[in-house]
């Protein structure tokens, strides 16, 4: 009843998919321009410290229970804190050292094709070889950003596409590994706790990697886009996404993750007269292409179509897709997956089903 309440007073679905992906699209322009001031993983260690201990506050006054209990839901905060926040958050702001926010919104976007590929891997979950296709398209669309050569692997821009590639890589490798351990914890309250964490172990990584934080100079630049990251991407963000997820479902609210890269290209257009070659469009278009044969059969069911499967299956091309749909996952700038195989008994939007 609480749910229904609320979901009269929220915006329209179009409205909400705007503004989510607005917020998340802006944060890798807002992500660039604070690293001019602040060492990166400093810089995402105090956003996320401040984001978890907001969300926590949330989950307090929304949920019935906060604390996450037993070895599984733990587990689950560690996976996702180390992977999702920690790691993903660490090789995200390294690689915008070097990387236009841009190109690294093209880049990170390629996570829901790398989960489909890593629970093929790791879980029971294969589908027929277009999945495959789209996986391996995925991959040449991360070559045409990067315009690839061999000759210049040390270019500095290359290994930042690499470090980004790595990114998502982290990204969906969490999400797979957390599937398994979804239970009826509060999203919200599971994920400011693995915020808490990530925060955690990007302070850890800052100090082993030496960055001169004493030295930090919290500009005003640097503390707008540290706001904006903490409050409008990590906080409301995460909000308004749940609310989209629970109003219109996995499928529609994931393709956030590709309006992302069009509004960091307006947002760094308008702010620092970037603009973004023909190479990164038609990357983008690929990596796009192969997320759609990655989830044809989704896409299929949705617009009605019949779902495309082709026997018999190539057990080496046979890729997954079904996590995407069912996992669980966690979205900072982009969600790669949903909660379908725990309809009956995982806890919705600020809702406890204990």
């Amino acid at each position: 009843m609480i749910r229904r309440i609320r979901s009269q007073f929220l915006p329209p679905d179009a409205a909400l998919f705007v503004a989510l992906a607005t917020a998340w699209g802006l944060s890798f322009v807002a992500i660039e321009a604070g690293l001019a001031y602040v060492p990166p993983l400093y810089f995402a260690g105090v956003r996320y410290a401040l984001a978890g201990v907001l969300v926590l506050a949330y989950a307090a006054l929304t949920t019935d229970r906060v604390r996450p209990h037993g070895r599984t839901e733990w587990l689950n905060v560690a996976v996702v804190g180390v992977f999702l926040v920690g790691g993903y958050h660490a090789l995200l702001y390294i690689g915008q050292l070097s990387v236009p926010g841009p190109v690294a919104a093209v880049i990170v976007s390629l996570s829901p094709v790398l989960t489909a590929a890593l629970a093929a891997a790791l879980l029971d979950d294969s589908l027929d070889w277009l999945a495959g296709v789209g996986f391996l398209l995925g991959l040449v669309g991360v070559a045409v950003v990067a315009d690839f050569n061999p000759a210049n692997l040390l270019d500095s821009d290359l290994l930042g596409i690499a470090i980004l590639f790595v990114a998502a890589g982290s990204f969906a490798l969490g999400s797979v590994l957390s599937t398994p351990l979804r239970t009826t914890l509060a999203d919200v309250s599971m994920q400011a706790w693995a915020m808490l964490l990530g925060a955690a172990a990007l302070f850890a990584g800052s100090i082993a990697r030496g960055e001169a934080v004493a030295t930090v100079e919290w500009s005003t630049t640097a503390l707008a886009a540290l706001a904006y990251l903490t409050i409008i991407s990590g906080v409301i963000g995460f909000l308004i996404y749940f609310a989209l997820h629970e109003r219109v479902g996995p499928t529609e609210s994931n393709l956030v993750s590709y309006f992302q890269p069009i509004v960091a290209a307006l947002g760094a257009w308008v702010l620092f007269g970037q603009t973004v070659s023909a190479t990164t469009v038609f990357g983008f278009l690929g990596i796009f292409a192969g997320f759609l044969l990655v989830k044809h059969e989704v896409v299929g069911a949705r617009l009605g179509v019949g779902a495309i499967r082709f026997e018999p299956r190539n057990p080496i091309l046979a890729f997954s897709f079904r996590v995407i749909e069912r996992g669980h996952g966690l979205t900072f700038e982009r969600d790669v997956a949903a909660e379908e195989l725990y309809g009956s008994t995982t806890s919705g939007y600020g809702y406890d089903a204990d």
